[in-house]
């Protein structure tokens, strides 16, 4: 019986365990598989040429250039990112990823690297710094949206409020000055400003913050400390501020760390 468990138990430690692409590993391999949205302007989507654009492309060229590797984009949705990264597809996941208890079950969250937030937008000359300051204007949003529920809420009496069937028609009435004010999430905003650089596009005041956190596999834990590292240099060095104001025509927020 006693030799039966020897075998048995030396079987066991025979089997092949699944490797984990922890920092050395990535290291050594000399690449690093980063998955980057697909189709989710302007962090990340096919750019005229074909190539990968946006801000997360960005962030995971910077990523690859500071551990000194090559890198390999791989374009995933939103309900790859999880999977892709517990199957060892990709070593991270850079692609606008908001952090919530029930994700945190499967993988690790880095400090937060980019502002994700729905706000109200308009002309640098116009004087909003609060919901108080849209009394007395038209406010242009998509009904039945997180931003709709929001605002609502906290708007007091006086705000004219103008609500679209869908996005498209809530930008369209705001270019074409139907409304003064543009609430939408800051990516919309993001590509008016791009296209419209006269106005002179500002985020007035935030409604509600969802930032994005790069994702990490559990158990990678070097690789999760190297990452935080290099957000916190990247904040302090100005780089990422940088990546900011190209794809989003905004400085950098406070982010939150944990």
């Amino acid at each position: 019986m006693k030799s039966i468990k020897m075998l048995a138990a030396a079987a066991l430690m025979a089997l092949p365990v699944p490797a984990m692409a922890d920092l050395s590993d990535i290291l050594e391999a000399g690449v690093v598989k980063i998955g980057v949205p697909e189709s989710f302007a302007p962090f990340g989507s096919l750019g005229d040429e074909g190539e990968h654009v946006g801000y997360d492309v960005d962030v995971a060229k910077l990523v690859a250039e500071n551990l000194g590797v090559e890198l390999e984009l791989v374009p995933v949705v939103s309900k790859q990112r999880i999977p892709f990264l517990e199957t060892d597809r990709v070593d991270l996941v850079i692609s606008v990823m908001g952090a919530n208890p029930e994700r945190a079950k499967s993988i690790w969250f880095s400090a937060a690297y980019a502002p994700f937030f729905s706000g109200a937008f308009a002309a640098a000359d116009m004087e909003i710094g609060a919901p108080e300051d849209l009394v007395g204007k038209k406010v242009g949003l998509t009904g039945g949206t997180l931003e709709d529920l929001e605002l609502t809420k906290m708007a007091p009496e006086g705000v004219e409020i103008v609500r679209f069937g869908d996005n498209a028609a809530t930008l369209s009435a705001f270019t074409s000055g139907q409304v003064d004010v543009l609430v939408s999430g800051n990516t919309a905003a993001a590509e008016i400003a791009a296209k419209m650089p006269d106005i002179g596009l500002e985020t007035k005041f935030v409604i509600k913050e969802s930032p994005a956190f790069i994702g990490v596999k559990k158990g990678d834990f070097d690789l999760l400390q190297w990452v935080n590292v290099f957000i916190l240099h990247k904040k302090l060095g100005g780089e990422l501020d940088a990546i900011s104001q190209k794809w989003l025509g905004q400085k950098l927020p406070p982010l939150p760390t944990f």
